[in-house]
């Protein structure tokens, strides 16, 4: 019941800011600059977020994730 009222919620959470972006869409003209700049920080943000998802999955499966542990020979007196 409680997964039912949540998804109903953020369904209706959505819808509403959907409405109101989609409803505002026309207010605002935007220059063929401002979609080239659009355009370019939505692929480079993507980009630099797939490299970095690829360096975590590079780092994790080569084991430079791995806990280093140093030997360290006891001192006796």
């Amino acid at each position: 019941m409680k997964v039912f009222l949540l998804t109903i919620s953020l369904g209706g959470i959505l819808a509403a800011v959907m409405f109101g972006a989609l409803s505002d869409w026309d207010s605002s003209a935007m220059s063929m600059h401002g979609w080239i700049a659009l355009g370019l920080g939505t692929f480079l943000s993507l980009a630099v977020g797939g490299g970095l998802m690829a360096l975590v999955f590079h780092s994790a499966r080569k084991g430079y994730d791995d806990r280093i542990q140093v030997d360290v020979p006891d001192r006796d007196a």
